[in-house]
């Protein structure tokens, strides 16, 4: 297992506890900005999480795909980029 994927595994169980912790805070009526800390520091960590995920698939599978010279499979490559990444900005 790489160093970035142990990462990206950390920051997945990271978010996890957070998000465990957002729903006890939520059930006991915490106060909301205490709420809405703690969901921005989960949602921060799953965003580092998805860049460390592009950068490995960028490196790897795109990388391979790019030196292939199979046309549909970089075609196919660029078009799951472009979607992945539509979703992440929205």
């Amino acid at each position: 297992m790489t160093e970035q994927k142990k990462k990206t595994i950390i920051n997945f169980k990271k978010a996890k506890s957070h998000l465990e912790k957002i729903i006890k805070m939520t059930e006991e009526d915490k106060y909301c900005i205490d709420i809405m800390t703690q969901n921005m520091a989960v949602i921060g960590l799953l965003k580092s999480a998805n860049n460390m995920l592009m950068e490995g698939h960028l490196n790897s599978c795109f990388k391979n795909a790019m030196a292939s010279k199979n046309d549909k499979k970089k075609k196919q490559m660029i078009d799951e980029i472009l979607q992945v990444t539509k979703l992440a900005n929205k």
